[in-house]
């Protein structure tokens, strides 16, 4: 009875002090104004990139209504959908990669 209790309280214990340790040693650090920059959350998207998205999501949708997983083989779909976007996507990864090292 009371061990579930304490579990919960050890958790607590633990989220408490990931979110107020890192607060309280960093007390005398404050960061200067002119370090401080503001977070980019949502990088913004070119065109090209866009219709990737949207062609990657159009695939998923096509093959769904073509093969109905729901009624036939799963794993059929699951190789038809997920093989071509991982390596279309895997592909721009390594391409990117060699443009950005500039040993394209």
């Amino acid at each position: 009875m009371f061990s579930g209790i304490q579990e919960i309280l050890v958790l607590v214990i633990i989220i408490l002090a990931i979110f107020f340790i890192p607060r309280l040693l960093a007390k005398g650090t404050a960061p200067k104004a002119s370090e401080t920059r503001p977070l980019k959350i949502i990088p913004k998207l070119s065109g090209r990139m866009r219709l990737a998205i949207l062609a990657s999501i159009l695939w998923i949708l096509l093959t769904t209504m073509y093969f109905q997983p729901w009624h036939k083989d799963f794993v059929v779909f699951l190789y038809s959908t997920v093989s071509p976007l991982l390596a279309g996507w895997g592909l721009y990864w390594v391409i990117i990669g060699f443009k950005r090292k500039k040993r394209w």
